[in-house]
């Protein structure tokens, strides 16, 4: 039947039993070269595979590289830095003693470079004072506010900003006289008197800039302030003006805002408060011939009496879109000029804050025509010298 099921025939049934053990080898051989081919096809697989996740590993790192490069050039643009003040994570809360007045590790600033750049409206920090000294800005600005009812000084840009703990000697006084001291120990090894130690190690000799926007009635305020800076006059920490000769110290005062120029000039022996004068009115002819003080007499700002000459950039050099005019640089050399020959240091503020790139490139102008100081809001940027 043709359903019937055939018996299968294998290969080695029609094999003489003298050949068998030579099909056997043959068999042997046979399986032996399926293997062998069989390995190199699964080597072959192997090495693709790893030359390929080769390929996208190397792929993959030079993206990375290239994603890191853009964001580069996207915070340099932007102006966007790492931010200095991340120390201060944990300031204000509880457990950590700045709740209320100031604290921090003594040796937070034995490594900080200064540069000359005031940090304006410096209240406004995450910790003021001591962000702006860790940026390495040589200067800061406290606005102070005094009312009838209380003796202390507060500090805010508006009576809005005022509360009770934020005022002229837990921010700005108290915490400059505890820097001082870390830095001025009394040790069998050390002496104060032999040297001036100020904020900064690597540069003790620097001097710190307090100046004190009086926002308040200046025949009033001023006397306070004067009282409220006796802790560091104590120590003879302040600069001061004797006999007509300066002694530059530890820490230096300026008033600005409202502070009264005759109040301020009353002793005539002695003062460590000096004024902020109007750059404005010390405009001399960049282009004029060198003159003697004695030509035109006793300048009434000098450095006997003042310490900056500062001026609001906007209202007096004017606006710039994209740089500086010819008319606006000699306006700024004649001012810088006028302000040098009285021995004042020059600050311009409410210089334009953007675009960035012409931010900086104002910066670089002013500094690079004589400007003293740089008058910033953005530590940051300014602190990392790219202008």
């Amino acid at each position: 039947m043709w359903l019937e099921k055939r018996p299968q025939v294998h290969i080695a049934d029609n094999i003489s039993e003298d050949s068998f053990e030579s099909f056997l080898l043959a068999k042997e051989l046979e399986e032996a070269d399926e293997k062998a081919l069989s390995i190199v096809r699964r080597n072959r697989w192997v090495i693709k595979y790893f030359s390929c996740g080769t390929l996208w590993g190397s792929t993959f790192l030079a993206l990375l590289l290239l994603i890191g490069v853009v964001l580069s050039i996207i915070r340099s643009i932007w102006g966007i830095e790492d931010d200095p003040d991340s120390i201060f994570i944990n300031w204000g809360k509880p457990g950590t003693e700045t709740e209320d007045l100031a604290w921090y590790p003594t040796d937070f600033l034995r490594d900080v470079m200064p540069i000359p750049c005031h940090s304006h409206n410096d209240y406004w920090r995450r910790v003021p004072l001591y962000s702006a000294l860790h940026a390495g800005c040589t200067g800061v600005e406290a606005d102070v506010w005094l009312f009838d009812n209380s003796s202390q000084l507060f500090v805010g840009h508006d009576r809005a900003a005022l509360t009770p703990h934020r005022t002229f000697q837990s921010l700005y006084v108290n915490p400059i006289v505890e820097l001082i001291s870390q830095n001025n120990p009394e040790t069998p090894f050390y002496n104060e008197s032999e040297a001036l130690r100020g904020v900064f190690d690597t540069d003790p000799e620097q001097t710190l800039v307090l100046l004190v926007d009086m926002k308040t009635d200046g025949a009033k305020t001023f006397p306070q302030v004067q009282a409220q800076l006796e802790p560091l006059r104590a120590r003879n920490w302040l600069t001061y003006v004797e006999d007509g000769v300066v002694h530059k110290r530890h820490v230096t005062v300026i008033g600005t805002g409202r502070t009264p120029f005759d109040l301020l000039m009353q002793n005539s022996t002695y003062r460590d408060i000096f004024f902020d004068a109007p750059l404005n009115e010390l405009y001399e002819d960049p282009d004029a011939p060198e003159m003697e003080e004695v030509d035109e007499g006793p300048f009434v700002y000098n450095s006997t009496n003042s310490w900056y000459a500062s001026v609001n950039f906007f209202r007096t050099i004017g606006s710039v879109w994209t740089h500086l005019s010819e008319e606006q640089l000699q306006l700024i050399r004649g001012q810088i000029r006028g302000a040098h020959r009285r021995g004042l240091k020059v600050r311009y503020w409410n210089t334009p804050a953007w675009p960035i790139s012409l931010r900086n490139r104002i910066w670089h102008t002013l500094m690079a025509e004589g400007a003293d100081i740089l008058n910033v809001d953005d530590l940051k940027s300014a602190t990392k010298k790219r202008w």
